[in-house]
């Protein structure tokens, strides 16, 4: 009796960390994705010309992420992409996820 007790405590704990170590692969997943399209879009912003990113400048929804553009700088832009605050899904706070400095010369004149 003691040792059926023992095997289906051990049966158990197999099966939840199976449980946990499937969630994680799913998450895992799931976050190298919205990485991917990440790094896609902010690739189409880094060829954008200067007025472009001057247009944009500040805080933009895009999509599901915010876009933040600041010139620090005259020839310099600052670009992150964050994910959007969405409370309603268990996310209340924004997450960087990418952030890159872009550099425009100066138009002559």
């Amino acid at each position: 009796m003691v040792a059926l007790t023992i095997l289906t405590i051990a049966g158990g704990a197999a099966v939840a960390l199976a449980s946990q170590t499937t969630a994680a692969v799913d998450q895992a997943r799931i976050r190298d994705a919205e990485m991917r399209r990440a790094s896609a879009f902010l690739d189409a912003v880094t060829l954008w010309p200067r007025e472009d990113l001057d247009r944009h400048l500040g805080d933009r929804r895009e999509g599901s992420w915010v876009l933040r553009v600041d010139r620090p700088y005259p020839t310099l832009y600052a670009v992150a992409l964050n994910t959007a605050p969405d409370s309603a899904h268990g996310r209340p706070l924004m997450r960087a996820l990418l952030r890159t400095i872009i550099y425009r010369p100066e138009p002559p004149g």
